[in-house]
């Protein structure tokens, strides 16, 4: 039996010392290869049959140091360490080189110097031509830098073991040829839940759901690898508890130095919070995008709301001073009520236009919701006919809300009528409302605070999702032709945002659409909106002929406001700009009232009121908008005329300036 490794000398040296033996330090048997490595590193001599050396080259001297006149005639056993030579090392190998012809030991040598190395002996015998035994041919191999490569080699694996062992955030592990688990580190254990004892040997296709194994995806997979030299997919996997997760996996097979596949290297990594970062992304990108293209076409509808009222003015009040001329025959009367009712549906057209744009002028006041739509059933009830069965569903005690009162109401009908239309059959409407508390970042993106959430739900044919993203767009309509004109939910949408809430539309084909309107609860010191108030102004010195200055940027407009005027009994001078109504005021020996515009370039109309209210504060001032937007906190409040405006409209606005 081979004799154990001893340890190393105490002199040896700490490189030496430290090596750990890969196998017992005895003998074998075994054919003698040839010398390996550099010559610096080995060396070769002969004994005599007593095994006392009797030749010594130079890389012998190198290597232990001695001279030839030195070892010449010394026993082979004194170049081992006093361990072997207690265990009798070398004579055991000349033993089994005499019996076997060569013989192989690792064992510690000692140099003259003292110091000790691990080598390599090898021993063959020697014999004479009638097979005498005539000596032994001694190859000593130093194994102190391979032993050091080795080490370094192990240390290197025992780090890599270590590192792929501690990673967390990955599943890496080995699978055999055949699919079966070999290997188990800690992040696959704490991404799929087994422990190392309970998944080793089994199968990797447990991961997959009953989907992928149906369709063959884990043989697949391997497949894939071996042909292409990797496989890399993303797709759900099953934990141990059964709950899914949303994985990225790589799988590369493992080749041994002939190149055939003795196994796989599998990485997973849990990528559901990422997904679902992504998801939300995603999300939030579309909601931006909506959110955009709805302000751009708001900013379209203002726009062309704006030019249609300037439109509408000019044809409106053309036609009410021409309705005065004709008292006297009676068909032309029918014409022109017939163009003045077309001019009026087309301003409450412009009006659910600038709903949308969020222009329109809104009274915010601290509305009681519950109380409100209560008000309005028997309304709702005659509008929406007996087929409609309505039902109020709202709490005993509901916060208010900071709407305004009239244009929540039209809101609330808007809604109702669509609900009708989408149940031609009938069925329940139900009108209901809740207080909800939105934290920061909430899904409906509004600010954080206190809201009513005020809904209507109805059983209707609903809307798939191509429709509901487009419902509250202007002209938008499901309708047939004359039969909506698609500004309804447009204007729902633009009084709830420029109230500071939120249309939210949820529908599903055949089963119903909900409408919920999101509204701010109001101040608890709030006791009324932003209404413009009216100057309390002395009269002047003629209350019955006032000398106006018409401003407008618009020459049908202007041509048709002082018109209006001179119609009124007053007399009327025209500017086309705020500039000109200044030079005006400046020349004129008496101004009594200024009518301005205010959407107009170079100078708004509030900028012009406040310049004459600076130079000429006896100067009456009305300021005519299809807009809500006379700036606010100004401290500057103006009389203010909606347009477009009918002659009795301008005729009541002159009055309440002039009435003492």
């Amino acid at each position: 039996m081979p004799a154990p490794l001893s340890d190393p000398p105490a002199n040896a040296p700490p490189d030496a010392a430290s090596t750990k033996p890969t196998a017992g330090g005895g003998l074998h048997t075994e054919p003698a290869p040839a010398p390996e490595g550099n010559v610096a590193d080995q060396a070769i001599y002969l004994l005599d049959v007593d095994g006392n050396v009797a030749r010594w080259n130079d890389d012998a001297g190198r290597l232990d140091g001695y001279t030839l006149r030195e070892v010449v005639g010394t026993p082979f056993r004194q170049f081992f360490s006093a361990e072997d030579r207690e265990q009798g090392t070398s004579d055991r190998a000349l033993d089994a080189a005499v019996r076997e012809g060569h013989a192989s030991v690792e064992a510690w040598r000692v140099r003259k110097d003292g110091s000790a190395y691990r080598a390599r002996v090898l021993v063959s015998t020697v014999r004479a031509p009638d097979d005498r035994l005539s000596g032994f041919a001694v190859i000593v191999r130093d194994l102190t830098e391979q032993r050091r490569a080795d080490e370094r080699i192990r240390r290197t694996e025992e780090q890599f073991r270590r590192l792929v062992q501690g990673v967390t955030d990955y599943a890496i592990f080995m699978l055999d040829r055949s699919g079966r688990i070999a290997s188990w580190n800690a992040g696959a254990q704490r991404i799929k839940g087994y422990l190392p004892h309970e998944i080793i040997g089994q199968h990797f296709s447990r991961f997959y759901t009953p989907e992928d194994l149906a369709e063959g995806e884990p043989a697949r997979a391997l497949e894939t690898a071996i042909r292409t030299g990797a496989y890399e997919k993303e797709g759900w996997r099953v934990r141990k508890d059964g709950s899914r997760f949303f994985a990225s996996v790589v799988i590369e097979p493992v080749r041994d130095d002939l190149g055939d596949i003795v196994g796989f290297a599998k990485i997973t990594r849990d990528i559901s919070e990422r997904r679902e970062a992504q998801a939300a992304l995603d999300a939030a990108r579309d909601a931006l995008m909506q959110s955009q293209k709805m302000e751009a076409i708001g900013q379209l509808t203002g726009g062309i709301a704006h030019d249609f009222n300037n439109l509408l003015m000019a044809v409106q009040g053309s036609l009410e001073l021409l309705r005065r001329r004709l008292a006297d025959d009676p068909r032309a009367l029918a014409l022109v009520d017939n163009a003045i009712h077309g001019a009026q549906r087309g301003a409450a057209l412009t009006q659910r236009m600038l709903a949308f744009a969020r222009r329109q002028d809104l009274h915010l006041d601290a509305v009681d919701v519950s109380q409100l739509v209560r008000g309005m059933t028997v309304l709702l009830e005659r509008t929406l006919g007996p087929s409609i069965a309505i039902d109020m569903r709202f709490p005993a005690k509901l916060e208010r809300v900071r709407a305004d009162a009239n244009q929540f109401e039209l809101a609330l009908l808007n809604l109702a009528l669509n609900a009708r239309d989408a149940m031609p059959q009938g069925g329940p409407l139900i009108f209901g409302a809740h207080e909800a508390t939105l934290l920061e970042g909430n899904e409906l993106r509004l600010p954080p605070g206190r809201y009513v959430c005020v809904a209507t739900i109805d059983a209707g044919t609903g809307m798939d999702e191509q429709t509901l993203q487009r419902a509250a767009e202007p002209f938008f309509t499901t309708k047939g032709v004359g039969k909506g004109t698609g500004l309804g939910l447009s204007m729902v949408h633009g009084v709830v945002e420029q109230s500071g809430g939120k249309l939210v539309l949820k529908s599903e084909v055949g089963v119903g659409t909900t409408a919920e309107m999101w509204l701010p609860v109001a101040d608890e010191h709030a006791v009324g909106g932003d209404r413009e108030v009216t100057p309390t102004v002395a009269p002047p010195d003629s209350r019955w002929r006032l000398v106006v200055v018409a401003v407008d940027d618009d020459d049908l407009v202007l041509k048709n406001t002082v018109m209006m005027v001179e119609e009124l009994g007053h007399r009327a001078l025209g500017a086309r700009s705020g500039s000109e109504a200044l030079e005006i005021l400046g020349r004129e020996a008496r101004v009594d009232l200024v009518i301005t515009d205010q959407a107009m370039p170079g100078m708004t109309g509030v900028e012009l009121a406040e310049a004459v209210r600076e130079r000429w504060p006896h100067v009456r001032l009305l300021i005519a908008t299809g807009f809500a937007e006379l700036p606010g906190g100004s401290g500057r409040t103006f009389a203010k005329l909606d347009k477009p405006f009918r002659l009795a409209d301008l005729a009541r606005a002159i009055g309440a300036l002039t009435s003492g």
